[in-house]
């Protein structure tokens, strides 16, 4: 990667964003929305935008695959929700990507803001766990997989930001999966997307690996602590989180539907 300076680095700077990767990660590993803390941090150093994005994936793919082998060891994980999900996932992906090159985002955006609230309201509303548990047969267990993870990747594909969030709202509140579960199942699906993408602007050299180590221990260090509170504390501290990642959405959708647009 060229046109970026190490001397315009200075060790306040490195450590300031180390703490907003740490704190990201935390995030990502209990709720997701992880880089709406990181990607502004970056973009605040004025590297280019590409640069940001690429360092970015490629800083927290490590601590996504941490907090993953954490939910696993602990036997959070649903594999098979996530095996018959992930082609789907990735397909919707695919498509929405695509399709942004036909619609306007910013109309996505807008239905979002007006949308998110309503999200947010449900995750604070108080509810017994175990109500939420239900049993579906088969066929109607993996129609629904399919339905939540096509309709999030296809959102995942064209927009992007807060992904993570409404695939654990999808598989609480549409599959009747626990938050805890639900928070742990749907890290397969982060580490899939982010590994290709990550991928892709490794292969296009938008990615500042001097800075990207730091960052990823930081990231893995977030990851695991949150992990292992979420296994630990139980399904309240990921609404509570969810919650407020839910509400770092709205408020940075806000901002951009109202200053600079999409």
């Amino acid at each position: 990667m060229v046109g970026v300076n190490p001397g315009d680095f200075d060790a306040g700077l490195v450590l300031f964003l180390v703490a907003v990767f740490f704190a990201g990660g935390f995030l990502d590993s209990i709720s997701g929305g992880g880089g709406l803390l990181t990607i502004p941090a970056l973009l605040l150093t004025g590297l280019p935008a590409e640069v940001v994005m690429g360092t970015n994936k490629t800083a927290s793919l490590p601590g996504i695959f941490s907090a993953l082998a954490a939910y696993v060891w602990g036997g959070f994980v649903d594999r098979d929700a996530a095996l018959r999900g992930l082609p789907f996932a990735l397909l919707g992906g695919l498509v929405g990507s695509r399709a942004l090159l036909f619609f306007d985002s910013r109309a996505i955006g807008l239905i979002l803001v007006f949308m998110l609230p309503l999200g947010i309201a449900v995750t604070f509303f108080p509810k017994k766990e175990s109500a939420q548990r239900r049993e579906f047969g088969p066929r109607a267990l993996y129609l629904r997989t399919v339905l939540v993870c096509l309709v999030v990747g296809l959102y995942d594909g064209f927009f992007g930001p807060g992904s993570g969030s409404f695939y654990i709202m999808g598989f609480h509140f549409f599959l009747g999966m626990g938050l805890v579960q639900a928070s742990a199942t749907i890290k397969i699906f982060n580490l899939a997307a982010s590994g290709s993408a990550s991928f892709m602007f490794a292969l296009h050299g938008h990615v500042w690996y001097l800075l990207a180590l730091p960052l990823s221990l930081a990231n893995i260090a977030g990851n695991l602590i949150g992990a292992r509170m979420t296994m630990r504390i139980g399904p309240s501290f990921v609404r509570r989180v969810l919650g407020v990642s839910l509400l770092l959405l709205f408020g940075s959708l806000l901002w951009k539907v109202f200053s600079s647009g999409f």
